[in-house]
């Protein structure tokens, strides 16, 4: 498969790319065109997928690191390496990033999940009113992707909430008219201090699931993305819709990590884990490694 994704590669170098964009801007949509797709589930039906769709929303900090995603290059790069692993199903990101990997040849039989709102920029007094700037359903059918993912934080407190609620109600509906998935990630969020958080206490989570899994007309296709907390027997009792564990922003060290994700993937209707920067960062910078520990508790 790598000598057949290396010819079928547009660009070889992020120098070309930014040539391809500048002089054939068609290639890009001829590149989705002819990528090789592939089912969104298959094989043992759980899925290992790499996340980084934080930079289009102003997030670019990893843990201490308040800088760590600024390179384009770098990203682009640490995502090429976890993509090589055969065990990483694929990859959820907004255009930006999405364009350059399929130009790059990157994408041919992965899994692909765009991000869709990302208008809660970090750290705005309308952080909370996260409108869909990114992926349209129809973009993302369009592309010949899987689905398209939306954050959808809860502060009972700011009225931003409800046009949230709106606006992922409407991407639900649209994705399942498109038969596609439709990935949800819902916290209940307040302000402290006038920065944003996310309650990831089990009841907390608990309620946002419950709220959000009721968004739209139909659940056929809507899926949850949820964080590993205390409790997690708990908290996936609260649903029977297929979810994805995310990793957030690494806290706690590696082993601990992974030991709470192992204990949470045993849980029935989790199928899997969406993780972006505890495995694109790790603190041992050995991205290859981090992602071959993900790969072997999710297959």
């Amino acid at each position: 498969m790598s000598e057949t994704l290396a010819h079928r590669a547009v660009c070889t170098s992020y120098a070309d790319v930014t040539e391809v964009r500048a002089n054939d801007p068609a290639a890009i949509d001829r590149a989705w065109a002819t990528r090789i797709a592939r089912p969104t589930v298959r094989g043992n039906g759980r899925l290992m997928i790499v996340a980084a769709d934080h930079p289009a929303r102003g997030a670019l900090s990893v843990g201490d690191r308040p800088t760590a995603m600024n390179s384009r290059t770098d990203l682009l790069d640490r995502l090429r390496t976890a993509l090589r692993n055969p065990g990483v199903d694929g990859v959820l990101a907004t255009a930006d990033i999405l364009d350059d990997l399929v130009l790059l040849g990157a994408l041919d039989d992965k899994v692909v999940i765009s991000s869709m709102n990302r208008g809660g920029l970090a750290g705005a007094s309308f952080e909370l009113d996260d409108r869909m700037t990114g992926y349209t359903a129809a973009g993302t059918a369009k592309a010949g992707m899987n689905g398209g993912k939306m954050l959808c934080r809860i502060d009972l407190d700011d009225s931003g909430t409800l046009s949230t609620l709106t606006a992922c109600a409407q991407a639900v509906d649209a994705l399942a008219e498109a038969g596609l998935m439709a990935m949800v990630e819902p916290f209940l969020s307040r302000r402290v201090d006038g920065k944003v958080k996310n309650d990831l206490s089990a009841d907390a989570v608990i309620k946002s699931i419950h709220i959000s899994q009721g968004l739209g007309s139909t659940s056929a296709y809507t899926w949850m993305k949820l964080p590993v907390v205390d409790e997690m027997e708990r908290v996936m009792d609260a649903t029977t819709l297929p979810t994805l564990l995310l990793g957030g922003d690494p806290q706690t060290a590696p082993e601990e990590t992974f030991a709470s994700w192992a204990k949470a993937l045993a849980l029935p209707s989790v199928r899997g884990l969406i993780v972006g920067r505890t495995l694109l960062y790790p603190r041992d910078e050995d991205v290859a490694a981090a992602v071959d520990t993900a790969v072997s508790l999710v297959h």
